[in-house]
């Protein structure tokens, strides 16, 4: 890879789990990829208690904030290589069309917004879906782009999305 691939996290809200995902991949990433995420009907501000998240992990907050799909099917927008839903509301919403046919998958994970309970309790929902997408996102970011056809590539980025945090299955 001679550029950073961009990859794109979607959710319905774009306030926790794509937000998380973004943090993590851009942290992680090793300036390989460049992550953004987005909503189909983004709430306008990213959950306060995903960002105590991202930086209880010394990992960056700049940039993040809550916005729509629609930013990144415009001309002028970085083109995807990457379209990773990461709610089940955005696996069934019609997406619109993203320049340059990037690859899509779903990596559905709870949302840790919707949980209730006491503060420690919605706190331990936070972390588990942080578990999960930095799991998913490390096992992406060890897959051999360069030497995968684009079918294989598929399979595994697809395949990522349904392992188990805890699964040492490798992708």
């Amino acid at each position: 890879m001679t550029q950073p691939l961009n990859v794109l996290f979607l959710c319905t809200g774009n306030s926790a789990r794509s937000i998380l995902a973004e943090a993590i991949l851009n942290f992680r990433g090793q300036g390989k990829f460049r992550a953004f995420s987005a909503g189909s009907h983004p709430k306008g501000e990213v959950h306060p208690m995903a960002l105590d998240l991202i930086r209880a992990m010394k990992m960056p907050t700049e940039g993040l904030g809550s916005k729509s799909w629609d930013e990144f099917a415009r001309p002028g927008a970085p083109q995807m290589h990457f379209i990773i839903t990461v709610c089940d509301n955005a696996k069934g919403e019609v997406c619109p069309i993203w320049p340059g046919m990037p690859m899509t998958a779903h990596w559905g994970v709870p949302d840790p917004a919707a949980a209730e309970g006491n503060a420690a309790e919605r706190a331990l929902a936070f972390r588990d879906a942080f578990a999960m997408l930095a799991r998913r996102i490390d096992l992406f970011t060890s897959l051999p782009f360069e030497t995968l056809s684009k079918m294989a590539l598929q399979k595994r980025v697809d395949r990522i999305g349904t392992l188990d945090v805890d699964s040492t299955d490798a992708a």
